[in-house]
């Protein structure tokens, strides 16, 4: 028996097999439960059809998560193909390349209200248009970063984002509780994917991370998988508005240097 046998879990923003939306997925559906994908732009269907294949997965729906009619639609269908939906994943965040370069002052008024709608406010408004199907003891989770807390360098206008997608994460939380439904976060460490391309200096960053962190290696989108089983499992029925931190124990360093690598 899988920990989400007889569950339906829907999830948001896969892009391709590097996707931490993919690893999600596959790591839900491992645990047995009945999934359903979202992906953003026509120009994504080639990339995310295949991986719904391997799957078996039939419910896959485009959505642009910046038009509530969009949202509405896809909700209604979601109702039609499951009834109900007990696992909501938010794996989304988007900010203009030229945002991600230079010092954050730079950050247009344009690209900062970008970054928020379809970084953060798309959390709140999936919640908003899932709720009334969303099953007793539902788990909703987003993902963040540890730039959302320290100055990640060039990550700018998405460090401001992630840390308004953590409080609302918890506000969400707050609103949910009286009906049993958990909202958590899960901040992962760097990982090679097609988002984090568009970060400057990217490449220096995740081979310091791998240098620095306590558990010395990088972290996989298996690893952020099998933290989404966890808070989409009955096993976390009591955790609610808390960010889970999965990047090999960095967020804990406080003062970085460089290991002895003679230490053992």
């Amino acid at each position: 028996m899988g920990l989400l046998n007889n569950k339906n879990a829907f999830i948001f923003g896969i892009a391709n097999e590097r996707s931490i939306a993919w690893g999600i997925t596959q790591a839900l559906h491992r645990e047995g439960a009945q999934i359903g994908l979202s992906y953003a732009g026509a120009a994504l269907e080639k990339r995310v059809m295949p991986l719904a294949d391997k799957i078996g997965c039939k419910f896959v729906e485009e959505c642009d998560v910046t038009r509530d009619e969009n949202i509405t639609q896809v909700v209604e269908k979601t109702k039609q193909a499951f009834g109900g939906i007990d696992i909501l994943v938010h794996s989304i965040a988007f900010a203009g390349r030229e945002e991600l370069t230079g010092p954050f002052y730079n950050t247009t008024r344009e690209g900062f209200k970008n970054a928020l709608d379809i970084s953060v406010y798309s959390f709140i408004a999936l919640a908003k248009c899932f709720q009334p199907i969303l099953n007793h003891g539902a788990s909703l989770i987003c993902m963040t970063y540890y730039g959302s807390v320290k100055v990640a360098p060039h990550y700018n206008v998405m460090g401001v984002a992630k840390a308004a997608l953590e409080a609302s994460t918890r506000y969400l939380a707050y609103d949910f509780g009286p009906s049993k439904i958990r909202v958590n976060a899960i901040s992962a460490g760097p990982i090679r994917t097609l988002a984090a391309a568009g970060v400057g200096g990217f490449r220096d960053m995740y081979k310091h991370f791998a240098d620095m962190s306590p558990m010395r290696e990088n972290i996989t989108i298996d690893d952020v998988g099998n933290a989404a089983v966890f808070l989409a499992s009955d096993l976390s029925t009591r955790i609610t508005g808390e960010t889970l931190y999965v990047d090999s124990g960095f967020n804990i360093v406080g003062v970085q240097i460089k290991p002895d690598e003679n230490a053992e």
